[in-house]
Parts: C-alpha cells; structure tokens; sequence
C-alpha cells in the first residue's frame, strides 16, 4: 500500500494513509449522498457515459471546496482526488481526508507533485475512478483557466481515458471565502465525452502532445461551463490578461491556445 510522505509545511504522520479511497469512501457515500440530496439540488448530466470497471480519470473544473464532494457523492465507484498538502496541517482534516480518498499533492510543483501522482498512478492500476482538477487551484472569479498537463501525462501513462467534467453552482452555494454552505441551493455537475489517448500513443514522447491532450479538456469543459476562458495559469493573471472565449473544432480537431 503506497504512503505518500507529505514534506510541505506538515510532519509525516505514519498513521495517515495516503493510497486512495477505500472502505471508509465505500460507506460514507453510501450513508452521505442521501443526505446531500435533501440539502442540495444537484443535476448530474451524463454519468451513463462513465465505465462501470476500469480505470478513468475525471477531470473538473474547480470553483467551489464542495466540487470534489459533490462529485464523489455522484460518481457510481469510489473516487480519490488530490488535494492540497496543507489540509495535512489541520487536525480537522489531517486524518478525515485521506480516509476519504484525498492524496495530498505539494502544488510546488516538481518531484513533490510526482510523487502524489505516481500514488495516483497505483489508484488507476487498479481499475479505480480517480480525479484531479486541471486547473491546479479554485477559480475565485468564475473564469475557467489554463490546465496544467499533469492529467494528459497521467492518462498517457496508464492509458486510460479522461472524462471532462463540468460543474456549476457549487460557487453559489459556497463561495471561494465562505466558512459553510447554503442550504435549499442548486448546482449542475456534467461528464463530458470521454478523451481516449489510442490517437496520441504514436506521439506519446512528443511533449506538445501533453499540451494538446490538457487544451482538449478545458475546451470541453468550457463546452458545458460556459466559463470564458484565460490562457494563463490560475494565480497568476491580473486584470489586464486579455480573456478568450475557449473553442472546440470537429472531432478529432481542437483548436489550442498558444503555450
């Protein structure tokens, strides 16, 4: 069972199991989405499309804390995500988290953020949903942001498919700053088409590829969200970034920003 040793800002803890979900996901979701149900509206569009064995990554859009939960109290298998290191500093979510699924990744970047993906990796050889937000961070204005290719390298790896997932309203019913949610609220969450890698494994070492694969999935996402687009990474755009409509071409055509 891999651990992954958390080194930003926290001690490791050997009592924090770091592989992925398990049983406590199992019964939480179990015990939990009624719950959710009765407190929230949640629309889930095209989760037909979703496999019900073998691996898949889910790939949302990020705009709310509550996305992750309300997609894992959607998605019909277990589901673990990465998520930030320092939720490992807190001991209100040091254990709890990774109990339900959360591999904390150091969003650094480099070797700390590789190792959190080769713990993913193992969650998909074993035929398990995993997911990760493309975009690396919450929006906190509601535009949708260039991903970061760590999805397309991760899917080329295992090859396995990339399902785009869209979600609305999670923001309004707990927005960036809020310490709670709003009751009696709505949110739409929407798989899109799955991105099979079949057509990119004669090009896997290209590395424009991994940029193609990741535009490909914030186009789709732009698709269902509506969000317009920036082709700057999160947290590092201001106020004069000039802001694209994202575009998607016909199939097996995606037209790319630039970078």
């Amino acid at each position: 069972m891999n651990v992954v040793h958390i080194t930003r800002g926290a001690a490791y803890d050997p009592r924090v199991d770091a592989s992925g979900a398990g049983k406590t996901q199992t019964r939480f979701r179990r015990v939990g989405r009624p719950v959710v149900d009765v407190l929230w509206k949640i629309n889930r569009e095209g989760f037909d499309r979703l496999p019900e064995s073998g691996p898949a990554i889910l790939a949302p859009n990020h705009i709310s804390f509550l996305d992750s939960a309300f997609l894992m109290f959607s998605v019909p298998r277990n589901i673990s995500f990465v998520g930030k290191a320092e939720y490992m500093n807190s001991w209100k979510t040091k254990y709890l988290f990774p109990a339900l699924g959360m591999i904390p990744i150091d969003r650094g970047g480099g070797r700390k953020s590789l190792i959190a993906l080769s713990a993913a990796e193992d969650v998909l050889n074993r035929g398990e949903y995993f997911g990760i937000f493309p975009e690396g961070t919450r929006s906190r204005d509601g535009y949708l942001y260039k991903g970061r290719t760590g999805v397309a390298r991760l899917a080329l790896k295992v090859g396995c498919p990339i399902y785009p997932v869209g979600v609305t309203g999670t923001d309004q019913i707990q927005p960036p700053d809020a310490k709670f949610p709003k009751l009696r609220k709505e949110c739409t969450i929407k798989i899109g088409r799955p991105i099979k890698m079949e057509r990119y494994r004669d090009r896997a070492d290209d590395r424009l590829v991994l940029r193609q694969i990741t535009d490909e999935v914030m186009f789709e996402i732009r698709e269902m969200t509506g969000q317009e687009y920036r082709n700057v990474y999160a947290g590092k755009t201001s106020d004069t970034e000039d802001v694209e409509q994202a575009k998607i071409g016909t199939v097996g055509e995606v037209v790319t920003a630039a970078g």
